[in-house]
């Protein structure tokens, strides 16, 4: 039956999570641990709601998109089947209301991240400056250290005159490559509907570890694309030199360099560990699976 499937989905979609926030192969192989992220999160997000819906729907033996098409013509004609009541309805109910929670978290969350960095990017276009030994980027005349991605349809690298007299050469562009990462790879999706989980359940403590990994994540793999064109040094002696500063910055909205478990991510650009394939592939397959299965049934 329907909710069988759901119930079995958010069982393993609450094992897989368990699996992700303990496992340190996720470090090796950034990107293919931040789509299993993607995955199962969205599969956790349809199985709540689709669990309610499938067990109020029970009555109608059916996949829960077909039951929910032949719920919609009964009650257009003022027929329900036998066995299916108030309490049933209220299930699917209930499975709609968690979606609608969901989506209306994630457009506040669209809504108040994109304000923020409207407002950002106009004081940007007021107090920044254009920088000829920093091509692409623009230049913050403050003594903070700050280099941060403001993400969006026009993404923007800032670094502040704090920062160019903190880096050599060398350093800044590795942070440069790491930063254009963010707004290349669009990492504030991939971090979007974490934001939103978080502030739809606060009370959930594994909603906000699930955020600080992923949020992690995300700037390890931008560390990778860094190490690639710049080698490990410059980036790992850039890190070292933001985490030995006490003033840095990152305004709301933006992803920036030195805002996570600096000295993580150092040890981890000093030891050569190569991506764990097997691990990664599997993980990648159960997460997969995962996320089919709410989905075959709401397409059903």
């Amino acid at each position: 039956m329907a909710y069988a499937v759901h119930f079995a989905a958010t069982i393993l979609a609450c094992w897989l999570t368990a699996q992700l926030l303990s496992a340190t192969w996720t470090w090796r192989a950034p990107r293919v641990a931040i789509v299993c992220w993607q995955a199962v999160g969205l599969a956790l997000g349809l199985s709540a709601m689709g669990l309610p819906m499938a067990l109020g729907l029970a009555a109608y033996d059916r996949p829960t998109g077909s039951a929910l098409l032949a719920l919609a013509d009964d009650l257009a004609h003022g027929t329900l089947p036998p066995g299916l009541g108030v309490a049933h309805l209220a299930g699917v109910g209930i499975g709609f209301g968690i979606g609608a929670v969901l989506l209306t978290t994630t457009i506040r969350s669209v809504h108040g991240t994109a304000r923020a960095q409207r407002r950002h990017r106009d004081l940007l276009t007021l107090v920044a400056r254009r920088d000829p030994t920093v091509p692409g980027a623009l230049v913050l005349d403050h003594p903070s250290a700050a280099a941060y991605c403001l993400p969006g349809v026009r993404p923007r690298v800032v670094v502040s005159a704090g920062t160019l007299s903190l880096l050599d050469r060398a350093e800044l562009a590795a942070v440069l490559t790491h930063e254009r990462t963010h707004a290349q790879e669009r990492h504030d999706l991939v971090l979007l509907p974490f934001t939103a989980l978080r502030r739809a359940l606060p009370w959930f403590g594994w909603v906000t570890d699930a955020y600080e990994r992923v949020a992690l994540l995300v700037e390890m793999r931008a560390d990778d694309k860094a190490r690639e064109l710049h080698a490990e040094a410059p980036l790992a002696g850039a890190l070292r030199r933001f985490a030995a500063c006490d003033d840095r910055i990152t305004p709301h909205g933006a992803l920036g360099v030195g805002d996570r478990d600096l000295d993580v991510r150092v040890q981890r650009l000093l030891v050569a560990d190569r991506p764990p394939r097997l691990i990664g592939a599997t993980a990648l397959a159960v997460a997969s699976t995962l996320l089919a299965l709410p989905i075959s049934l709401f397409l059903s």
